[in-house]
C-alpha cells in the first residue's frame, strides 16, 4: 500500500510536468481612433467588445497575444478587458507600441505634419492599436526585451524604399507596432520564450511599395535575430514566433519572401492550423487561412511558429458563434508539449 501510495506521489508531479501548454495569438479589432474611446465600448458592453472577449474564452490559452488593443501608461483599458473574460489571466503585459508615436516629420509625404502616418507606426493617437499579453503563468518582465526601437536602416539587407529621406533614415523605427521577446514560466519551470510582432498590412501607399517593404523587413527581422545578424544575443530556446504577420505566403499584397524565410526558417516548424473557412473569396488553400472575411479576403495573416523539435500536440482556429462580431480574424492556437 506504502509502496502504491509513493508511486502516486511520484507519478503527479511528473505528469503536471508534462501537461501541454496552448499559445494562441488574436487580433481583436478593439482599436479605436481616439484615446480613451476603446475603454467607453468596453464598459458600456460594446458588442464587438464583448464578442472579442468570447473569442478570447473560447480559445481556452494558456498564453494568448492580443493585437489591435490601444494602449494607456496605467493598463485601464486593457484590465477593463480582462474582467470581461470568463478565464483568469492574473499575469499581464502591455508597452508603449510604436503605433501613434509622434516623430514631427513627414513621414508619408502628404505635406502636412502630425498626421497618422507621420508616427512610428500608423496611428492616429498614440498607444493606437497597441499589443499586449494575458497569462495563466508569470510574465517575467525584468527579462522583457523590447526591440521596437531599432531604426529599419539598422536592419540587415534593409528593403528602404526609393525618395526615403536621410532624415526619415535617422529616425523611422523598423517596427510599425512592436517587436518583443516575452519569457512565460511555466510550472515545470521552463522559460518559453513569446517573440511576438504586428507587422504593417502591405498596402496604403504608393508605388515606392514603403509598407510592403516595411512588412517584409519586419517579418525577416525575427530571422535576422534567430541567426543572429543583428546587434541582439539570439533567444534562448524554448520559443515560439507569433503575431499578425498581414502577409499570406500565396496571396495578397506584400512581398511574400518575408514570410517565406520565416515559414521555411529551419528553426521553426508551422503546425499549419486547421479551420473550416466559409468565405467565398478564400483562395489557395482554405484550410490554411486564418481571416475569413471581406476586409482581408480569406488570407492567412496571423500566425504561431514553435521552434523546430518542440513536440506539436495540435494547433488549430477558434471558430464560434462570436467570430463575425469579433474581428475579421481568427484567433489561432498551438498546444505544445514542452
Amino acid at each position: 500500500m506504502r509502496v502504491g501510495l509513493f508511486l502516486i506521489l511520484l507519478i503527479l508531479p511528473l505528469a503536471a510536468l508534462a501537461d501541454p501548454v496552448r499559445v494562441a495569438s488574436f487580433n481583436t479589432s478593439l482599436s479605436r481612433k481616439g484615446p480613451g474611446l476603446m475603454l467607453r465600448d468596453i464598459l458600456k458592453g460594446d458588442p464587438q467588445a464583448l464578442a472579442a472577449a468570447a473569442m478570447v474564452d473560447a480559445t481556452r490559452a494558456d498564453v494568448i497575444v492580443l493585437q489591435d488593443i490601444d494602449y494607456d501608461l496605467e493598463g485601464i483599458g486593457l484590465s477593463a478587458f480582462a474582467d470581461l473574460l470568463a478565464t483568469d489571466y492574473p499575469h499581464r503585459l502591455a508597452r508603449r507600441p510604436n503605433s501613434g508615436m509622434a516623430t514631427g516629420l513627414d513621414l508619408d509625404g502628404d505635406g502636412r505634419l502630425g498626421g497618422a502616418g507621420d508616427a512610428q507606426g500608423f496611428g492616429f493617437f498614440a498607444g493606437d492599436g497597441g499589443t499586449a499579453v494575458l497569462s495563466r503563468h508569470p510574465i517575467l518582465t525584468d527579462q522583457v526585451r523590447d526591440f521596437s526601437d531599432l531604426l529599419w536602416a539598422d536592419q540587415p539587407d534593409a528593403l528602404l524604399f526609393d525618395g526615403m529621406t536621410a532624415e526619415a533614415k535617422r529616425v523611422q523605427r523598423l517596427s510599425s507596432v512592436a517587436h518583443w521577446e516575452v519569457p512565460v514560466q511555466l510550472p515545470s519551470g521552463t522559460v518559453l520564450r513569446l517573440l511576438t510582432f504586428h507587422a504593417t498590412p502591405p498596402v496604403f501607399d504608393g508605388p515606392e511599395d514603403r509598407n510592403g517593404r516595411r512588412n517584409h523587413d519586419e517579418l525577416v527581422f525575427w530571422a535576422n535575430l534567430i541567426e543572429g545578424r543583428l546587434p541582439f544575443d539570439p533567444p534562448a530556446p524554448p520559443f515560439v514566433v507569433l503575431g499578425d504577420a498581414n502577409a499570406d505566403p500565396e496571396d495578397g499584397d506584400g512581398l511574400a519572401d518575408g514570410i517565406l524565410r520565416l515559414l521555411h526558417h529551419p528553426t521553426l516548424t508551422d503546425p499549419r492550423p486547421q479551420g473550416s473557412i466559409r468565405d467565398g473569396n478564400t483562395r489557395g488553400d482554405p484550410a490554411l487561412h486564418t481571416a475569413q472575411y471581406d476586409r482581408t479576403g480569406g488570407l492567412r495573416l496571423d500566425y504561431v511558429l514553435p521552434m523546430a523539435g518542440l513536440a506539436v500536440l495540435g494547433a488549430g482556429l477558434t471558430e464560434a458563434e462570436e467570430a463575425r462580431d469579433a474581428s475579421s480574424h481568427w484567433p489561432v492556437w498551438v498546444d505544445l508539449d514542452l
